[in-house]
């Protein structure tokens, strides 16, 4: 794409506002008019926190950035993508006039009007150009597949149905690889030393062992007990949400705490020094999991675990496209 050429892709839940009323439009109607404010992000940032202040950080930098961005950097002549939900079309138009703010429209008073070129079905495109434009953002910059739909305006555009779509492998990755920095976020955010403890333990009932996570204040080092069956062997756990790696001393620890017969499993949000891999790789009966492992056994037992943690890290079983296996 030329470097003059820009495009951006947009979500409503007003889909006929824009297509009938060939406009695109964004809300935050207490903001009031934005043209009042100075062309500056601190002077929306500062207007933003006085008409939301109970907003968290990251709403704050998100809202005055979609904001600015919908006034300032979209200009007429710009590309717009938007995916409608009425119909499942992929539609795109260029900007056609400056911003105005419409005091009387029923909730998205920040508006632009826009041209709408063509409208397309969404199997007209590769499932990483979808994928683009399923951003959670309302407002954001198409930097991946900008071609892809600027090739869906050419006259006579017709994608081939037998044409093996490379984005499909990707697109999957992309999501999965998502969905596992949302569970890691959400563990490290919400739950910290005791709490920790309680959800490593569900997490191994969900796997089939009999847990008994220590008392509270206790200085024993073993967080928590846990048998596959009635019968030894035992399992010793040691839980660390701290943000820094493990080192080989803290393992060591474990090991101190472990009588003979015992097996000794170590888990951490993060990860472990070279050292720690490399004691643990000389401890057979030491099993370390870092963070990234963790949530790949939440995910497999995600089904198994306790409503509570379920609500805490709310996800959604989906069927996703793949590559199709090699033969």
């Amino acid at each position: 794409m030329a470097d003059e050429i820009r495009m951006w892709g947009i979500h409503t839940r007003d889909d006929s506002l824009f297509l009938n009323g060939n406009v695109i439009a964004i809300g935050w109607r207490e903001m009031g008019d934005l043209s009042a404010l100075e062309p500056t992000r601190d002077a929306f940032r500062d207007k933003y926190v006085d008409v939301y202040p109970d907003s968290k950080k990251g709403s704050i930098g998100t809202g005055v950035g979609m904001l600015y961005r919908f006034l300032y950097e979209i200009q007429v002549g710009d590309y717009i993508v938007f995916p409608s939900k009425i119909d499942r079309m992929i539609n795109i138009g260029k900007v056609e006039g400056d911003y105005q703010f419409v005091s009387d429209a029923v909730e998205y008073v920040q508006q632009r009007k826009i041209r709408w070129l063509k409208h397309l079905p969404r199997t007209a495109f590769s499932q990483g150009a979808l994928y683009e434009v399923g951003s959670a953002l309302t407002l954001f910059a198409v930097k991946n597949y900008p071609d892809e739909f600027l090739h869906a305006l050419e006259k006579g555009f017709r994608k081939t149905p037998q044409e093996i779509d490379e984005s499909v492998g990707p697109t999957a990755d992309d999501i999965i690889e998502s969905t596992k920095d949302f569970v890691l976020k959400e563990i490290s955010r919400q739950l910290k030393g005791y709490d920790l403890e309680e959800f490593v333990a569900d997490l191994l009932r969900a796997m089939g062992y009999r847990t008994t996570v220590s008392p509270r204040g206790g200085d024993s080092g073993i967080d928590i007990t846990a048998y596959k069956d009635e019968l030894p062997p035992r399992i010793l756990v040691q839980v660390k949400s701290q943000d820094g790696d493990i080192k080989e001393a803290t393992i060591q620890s474990l090991k101190g705490a472990m009588r003979e017969g015992d097996y000794g499993l170590f888990i951490t949000l993060s990860n472990y020094t070279k050292n720690a891999k490399k004691y643990l790789d000389n401890t057979p009966i030491i099993r370390g999991i870092n963070g990234t492992e963790l949530v790949e056994l939440v995910l497999k037992y995600y089904d198994s675990l306790s409503e509570q943690f379920r609500r805490m890290i709310p996800l959604e079983k989906v069927f996703i496209p793949v590559s199709s296996p090699k033969q």
